[in-house]
């Protein structure tokens, strides 16, 4: 059980509610401190003009609303602006929303009645999560369009998805006995202003960005392995003389999945004796091409620009992203723009930037790999038939290479894309939510090309049968993938082991030191 309100919600926390499934509780003196920041604003808007409680919304805040028809405001915010369309939002994404809206209310600086947490809550707990559409928002102003379908369903609207199903909002919360919210200020505006599509989404993409790092230097640490690569590359004292932290804890990383393997090669051992320096041509290479060298060096910088993004990401899901912020400490309403998502859009665009290059040393490393002109100890595409009549792993390359290129393309930044709308009210804006969206996307298909390179490198343990030579750790790795994509030798369709694998790398998380 994990009680949201009682102290900052962290990424491992956020993570044990979407992925492990723990039931969220809520703080008793968050929920007085809403109860008491819900009569502050009864009482402080009684008389005064404040946007979004007596006034149009946007462009429209120039508008009065009649004191018979405030709550209906609400009520038409929400359906005017559940306008969503394309995919629908997966129930992980949706379920990660509703936390980040969930601990932003709770912050006590919306002026909601505790009716709203208390439904949020037991929709997450129930595995109910809304029908949200992937297109809509432009993340300033917040997520209106996302969080609209939100907003919909809490009035028991629209659509939800229970069971695996997709069935109407009203005919779930009535077989399970659940009251949709009712208005009673400003609800309607306190749902939709904020940033928490992105952010709830933005969370999960570090969530798997993390496993990616860890699984790219564990596959990076194979590669060399079985290439019986030397190690003085990601040793501490040629790392340490470059001060940079990412760069130093992937060595550190790189040392522990292979310590104790009987491939690695020591440097000194094979290279630096009087012997060699003899000869007019070596044998053994030199130094290794620079996807097996500069492990550290490209891994680095992705370690940091994922560092950064969750503590970006943790400060947004702990933050206050209304408008206005409803201060009963400081007896006030402040008018501005916290629900700009400008900190959440550049560091998704960062973030997709790091993992798409990942994914491209992965497909360097796995070209290496399939090239026996480059690799010079493996046949052609690691391919364990009859050379000619059996292709090996030629056609899976096919697939990581047009992914990678997919996720160059996608690196395009959304951060300066900014488009006015909004009659030019919205003159600036973040386009947090498509940048989470597509940071996903890149993520997800980095994940599809480390699965193919993984099968790769097994096919190559295989072929050198050299499994008794390996690292604890890369053994593991070998034995765990073995049970679920077995070594082959005549060709077959590839395309479902590529998803176990997937599947496998997704929801697992490496061991690396």
């Amino acid at each position: 059980m994990i009680t949201v309100g009682q102290s900052v919600l962290t990424l491992a926390d956020f993570n044990d509610i979407v992925f492990n499934k723990k039931s969220v509780s809520l703080s008793p003196l968050a929920l007085n401190k809403i109860e008491t920041n819900f009569k502050f604003l009864q009482s402080f808007s009684s008389n005064k003009l404040i946007y979004g409680i007596n006034t149009g919304f946007g462009p429209m805040a120039q508008y009065r609303v009649s004191e018979e028809n405030l709550l209906n405001l609400q009520y038409n915010l929400i359906r005017s602006h559940s306008s969503g369309n394309g995919a629908l939002l997966t129930p992980v994404l949706a379920k990660a929303l509703m936390i980040a809206r969930l601990n932003s209310l709770i912050q006590a600086y919306s002026g909601v009645h505790t009716d709203i947490v208390e439904l949020l809550k037991e929709l997450i707990n129930n595995d109910i999560t809304p029908c949200i559409y992937e297109h809509g928002g432009v993340g300033a102003s917040g997520d209106l369009v996302q969080l609209a379908h939100l907003g919909l369903v809490l009035i028991g609207e629209g659509e939800v998805i229970y069971e695996g199903e997709t069935r109407p909002t009203i005919d779930v919360f009535n077989k399970l006995n659940i009251k949709p919210l009712t208005i009673h200020v400003r609800e309607g505006l306190a749902t939709i202003n904020g940033t928490s599509a992105m952010t709830g989404i933005g969370m999960v993409n570090i969530i798997q960005a993390k496993k990616l790092l860890g699984w790219s230097a564990m596959f990076s640490a194979m590669t060399n392995e079985i290439v019986e690569a030397y190690d003085d590359h990601y040793s501490h004292e040629l790392n340490i003389v470059k001060h940079h932290k990412g760069q130093n804890k992937v060595a550190a990383m790189l040392r522990d999945i292979l310590k104790d393997s009987k491939m690695i090669r020591s440097r000194t051992d094979h290279l630096y004796h009087p012997g060699n320096i003899d000869q007019e041509i070596f044998e053994d290479k030199v130094q290794e091409y620079y996807s097996l060298r500069c492990v550290t060096q490209v891994l680095g910088p992705i370690y940091d620009t994922i560092t950064q993004a969750e503590n970006v990401l943790v400060n947004e899901l702990n933050s206050v992203n209304d408008n206005p912020v409803i201060d009963h400490i400081n007896q006030n309403v402040f008018h501005g723009g916290n629900f700009h998502g400008d900190y959440v859009s550049l560091e998704m665009d960062k973030l997709k930037i790091a993992i798409t290059k990942l994914s491209m040393l992965s497909e360097r490393q796995l070209n290496y790999l399939l090239n026996d002109k480059l690799n010079l100890k493996f046949p052609p595409f690691v391919n364990l038939g009859v050379l000619g009549l059996n292709f090996g792993m030629q056609g899976v390359q096919f697939t990581a290479t047009s992914t990678v290129a997919e996720n160059q393309t996608l690196s395009f930044p959304m951060y300066v894309h900014s488009i006015p709308n909004n009659n030019d009210n919205q003159d600036i804006v973040s386009m947090g939510c498509n940048a989470a969206l597509m940071t996903g996307r890149v993520i997800d298909n980095a994940f599809t090309v480390l699965s193919i390179q993984l099968m790769t490198i097994l096919q190559a343990i295989d072929y050198l049968a050299c499994q008794d030579k390996l690292a604890p750790h890369t053994l593991d790795v070998y034995n765990k993938v073995r049970a679920i994509f077995p070594k082959f030798v005549e060709d077959s369709p590839k395309y479902k082991d590529i998803e176990r694998v997937k599947n496998f790398l997704e929801t697992t998380n490496p061991v690396t030191g």
